[in-house]
């Protein structure tokens, strides 16, 4: 199975039900089927025919084509004696037997689930050790429970059974050495739980350099990404609706005037509304076209050309975070370690420090191990060097953070062959970590392996090893704890036994984490709070580290205690964060702060200043961390300097919604930062105070947003506040925002094309969509009203005159224009200068930009209102009464004398009109009233049998 190929390896199970409900009905409350029903061998099938039960092989760099549970994965390079029959002879599953070894590759898969969450970063996957150490030919014994489909992409629960061996294989597997059977020789049913940590959800990439198998849960429509994407929908411009109602009016006013004309025996032809309609569609074409072909928005693309005037009439902009606002390129930008702090060429001399720090010689003896680093060796000076007393203190304390950033993290190195060469990539869970691990490697220490059991690094200068730790405990980051760390153990390189021994290396604890919760953790300092103040004032994502040596008699201790609250069934998560807290986080020493950027979209800053300066109210919906939502909020100027941040995480209480919403109404000018699940308790118990008072908010941050949050949140802020709302990103998890809004604009990024796909206009960068709204926004928007009210001033003021006629005749059923004159005033002699309005412009491109508050007046819809309708219709019935009685009183009353001059006044009067009307003079303005004058002077003659020729050359 590749990305490219729409076939993928499956180990079928033909003969398996293909729905996990069916097979739970089919069992009869058994819970049990006498033998296993299924064979297993190596088929290709398209990922359309794939059904619950299919086990697939998976490699790096594949899409997955369904929700799976992950059973085993293996690295490629030992193959075990068993293989599995193949229907393609030159395709051959191989089984590898996985070596404990700490050099050997992880064989653990991780997964990017960018599609899904919109955070393009990896995600660690595990097989159950349940179905790990199986065999495939054994997968036939296994029974998978799990929950009915469900758009919660970060929760599952489930179970996997091993069921006893009963025979029933296919004859062509052989049998494998008894898995699953009790130290007794009774055949008993073995069960494990499933997690989130053993899924991995269609539409992401295997990222692992391993094989994987695992078996399909979902497929199709119960997949996870297809139940967060919504249906598209057919969108409608707000000035649609406003030409609707403008145009009903229009014709109950022309049907009134032909009843009462009827009813006298007259006639009445109403005109004007078809070619009101053609000449607006024609219009958006080409407003779409001046987008396409813009070159300072190059390679936009308009895919839905309906609704080009509704850019100029945005009031809530909804922006994806990740790929949108920032480019998810994480850089270390500073570190400071307590006394001293160093940033971008200052680096520099931190590299220096780290070269003689971990400056390993070679051994004497090729038979000895090289010496490696333990945080108790000796800082090493170069003899060269003049260093004094406190270069010596500061060049260990920052050898001392970095190993501590070297070691504590869960990144993975992975190593490729590109061209000859042997590259080094890696992933985590966090950008964050990928990005302090890279910033190490930078100064001089490389992480070259990583696997559950340790860690190796080396020093770029030498290429020899340099530190080597057994890893003994690993703490995870997670949102309540906001912290992460690692218990490891020094080795040093003298130790004789491969096998480990507790008592020989020290054992150190370090940990990361935010400041907010790392304050209470390190020893009592001066200088971190202003220093973590400071980095967050720059937008910089903070991270505190401190270690702490632990005895060994301490650290048993602790492992029999963290040992037994592991174990508990009652509260154990609290029991084990009790355990973690009264031995380790204690009394840390402070190592230092390290600031991270996370690389903002080019011109994001100016871009969203000009669309608030606009009138434009901006939301940021992300699936990102609040603390990270915080960050690039403050970065990225949606904050303004000094405003407060009022931040609503993990709500379950009323009474503290409540409190919230009541703050809030008195505090307006502030920013709200929520969580997706504080924000889904106020859309359940307090949907319309929550909406009412968050649209009256400056900026509003939303995180950990789920994809139907987004949309749901877009649908909210249409129904409640009736106006439009435009909706950016970059990403699949967006599409469904993107459809709900009124306008959808997509980003072409590094997550795919699935949103620029779905969105009605496509942009390359979130800059882009500045000159979109405010130039192209605002010329499509007053364009098309200015063309709309001329379009019916054209038709109103022909039927002006016709009504005037019949009058003057007593009502007789006669049309006044007859024929071509009739065809030709709506085409030819009128047609090209009207919509010549198309070019015209307002203000300049400068002028738009330099004052976007311009803008907020299209807000106000008063280019287009019943107003100015009923002005046009006034200025229409004037000037055809004009027209007509003037024509009459001056000619006669029937004839066609009184035609030539009424139609030719008529074509005058409409040109004279386009060109008072225009602001902006285009040459193509000026050849289509001058050309259209022409042509209509040139076709007098022709007009023979509607005109007294003769009357109108006399002089």
């Amino acid at each position: 199975m590749t990305k490219s190929k729409s076939k993928r390896n499956s180990l079928v199970q033909p003969d398996r039900l293909s729905d996990i409900q069916e097979e739970e009905n089919s069992l009869g409350g058994t819970g049990l089927r006498a033998s296993p029903t299924s064979s297993v061998r190596e088929v290709t099938k398209k990922a359309r025919d794939l059904k619950v039960g299919d086990v697939l092989k998976l490699n790096k760099d594949q899409r997955l084509p369904a929700d799976v549970v992950i059973l085993k994965s293996y690295t490629n390079e030992t193959t075990s004696d068993q293989d599995i029959p193949s229907e393609h002879e030159d395709e051959e599953l191989l089984l590898d037997t996985v070596s404990d070894s700490p050099l050997d590759k992880s064989n653990e898969p991780a997964d990017d689930e960018h599609q899904l969450d919109g955070e393009t970063d990896w995600k660690l996957r595990l097989g159950s050790p349940l179905t790990q150490q199986l065999e495939p030919a054994e997968f036939t014994r296994l029974r998978i429970v799990a929950g009915k489909p469900d758009k919660k992409v970060n929760e599952f629960l489930g179970t996997v059974e091993l069921l006893p061996k009963r025979g029933g294989y296919d004859t062509d597997v052989p049998k494998p050495d008894p898995v699953g059977e009790a130290p007794d020789g009774s055949s008993e049913n073995e069960s494990a739980p499933l997690t989130i940590d053993n899924t991995a959800w269609a539409n992401t990439i295997l990222a692992s350099n391993a094989t994987t198998l695992a078996a399909v849960i979902y497929t199709g429509p119960q997949t996870r990404s297809a139940l967060s994407t919504s249906a598209s929908r057919s969108k409608t411009g707000l000035l649609e609706y406003e030409i609707n109602s403008l145009t009903k009016i229009l014709c109950a006013l022309t049907l009134t005037l032909s009843i009462v004309l009827v009813a006298l025996e007259g006639f009445e032809h109403v005109a004007g509304v078809a070619c009101l309609r053609v000449n607006l569609d024609m219009g958006k074409t080409v407003y779409s076209s001046f987008i396409q072909k813009d070159h300072g928005i190059e390679g936009a693309v308009v895919r839905t050309s309906t609704i080009p005037e509704e850019l100029g009439r945005i009031e809530y902009l909804l922006s994806d975070k990740t790929g949108t606002l920032t480019q998810n390129e994480m850089e270390m930008k500073k570190i400071h370690v307590g006394t001293v702090s160093y940033a971008n060429e200052a680096m520099d001399e931190v590299a220096s420090y780290i070269k003689q720090g971990f400056s390993v010689s070679a051994p004497t003896d090729a038979s000895q191990p090289s010496v490696l680093i333990t945080p108790s060796s000796t800082f090493a000076v170069s003899t060269t060097s003049t260093a004094t007393r406190t270069r010596r203190e500061i060049g260990s304390r920052v050898r001392d953070v970095v190993l501590a950033l070297g070691i504590c993290h869960n990144v993975t190195p992975t190593m490729e062959e590109e061209n000859g060469e042997t590259i080094t990539s890696y992933q985590a869970s966090s950008p964050d970590e990928i990005a302090i691990v890279k910033w190490t490697e930078a100064v001089g220490l490389r992480l070259i392996h990583r696997d559950r059991k340790g860690m190796l690094l080396e020093s770029v200068e030498t290429g020899r090893p340099a530190v080597r730790v057994r890893i003994l405990e690993v703490f995870p980051f997670t949102s309540e704890g906001k912290r992460m760390g690692i218990i490891v153990q020094f080795l040093d390189g003298t130790e004789t036994s491969p096998v480990p021994n507790i008592d020989a290396g020290e054992i150190w604890f370090f940990q990361k984490g935010a400041d907010t919760v790392m304050t209470s953790i390190v020893a009592s300092n001066d200088w971190l709070d202003e220093e973590t103040a400071n980095m967050a004032r720059e937008g910089l994502r903070t991270l505190v580290v401190g270690r702490k040596k632990m005895p060994v008699a301490q650290y048993k201790e602790f492992a029999s205690q963290y040992r037994e609250a592991s174990v508990s069934l009652n509260n154990r998560d609290t029991g084990m964060a009790n355990v973690v807290a009264h031995y380790l986080e204690k009394d840390l020493e402070l190592l230092g702060v390290t600031g991270v950027e996370d690389k903002l979209q080019k011109d994001v800053k100016p871009s969203l200043e000009l669309l608030r300066n606009a009138g434009i109210k901006i939301w940021m919906l992300t699936g990102d961390k609040v603390e990270t939502a915080r960050c690039v909020a403050v970065s990225a100027k949606l904050v303004a300097r000094g405003q407060y941040i009022h931040t609503i995480a993990k709500l379950k209480r009323k009474d503290e919604a409540q409190d919230h919403l009541d703050f809030l109404r008195s505090k307006t000018d502030s920013c709200l930062l929520i969580d997706g699940e504080s924000l889904s308790f106020f859309l359940t118990h307090f949907r319309n105070d929550f909406i009412s008072m968050a649209v009256k908010l400056p900026t509003v941050v939303a995180c950990r947003c789920s994809p139907t949050q987004k949309a749901d949140v877009a649908l909210l802020i249409r129904e409640y506040t009736k106006k439009r709302i435009c909706c950016i990103g970059d990403g699949g998890n967006d599409v469904s925002m993107i459809q709900a809004a009124d306008v959808g604009v997509g980003i072409v990024g590094k997550e795919g094309r699935q949103a620029s796909l779905a969105a009605d206009f496509s942009i390359t960068q979130f800059c882009h969509l500045t000159k979109l709204l405010v130039w192209h926004g605002r010329n499509s928007y007053k364009r098309s009203a200015k063309l709309a009210q001329f379009v019916i001033h054209r038709g109103l003021i022909i039927s002006v005159c016709q009504t005037m006629y019949s009058i003057a005749i007593k009502f007789e059923p006669e049309g006044l224009y007859k024929d071509w004159l009739l065809v030709g005033y709506a085409t030819v002699y009128t047609m090209a200068p009207v919509f010549s309005l198309v070019l015209d412009r307002d203000v300049d491109e400068k002028l738009a930009n330099l004052y976007p508050e311009l803008y907020k007046e299209l807000t106000t819809g008063d280019s287009l209102s019943y107003k100015t309708f009923f002005i046009w219709v006034l200025v229409s019935i004037y000037q055809g009464g004009i027209i007509q009685g003037c024509s009459q009183l001056l000619t006669e009353v029937d004839g066609p004398r009184m035609v030539a001059v009424s139609f030719t006044v008529l074509v005058l009067n409409e040109l004279i009109m386009v060109a008072f009307e225009i602001t902006t003079w285009h040459p193509i303005m000026i050849f289509s009233l001058v050309g259209t004058l022409l042509v209509y002077v040139g076709s007098i003659p022709f007009l023979g049998g509607y005109f007294d020729l003769k009357f109108m050359l006399t002089p």
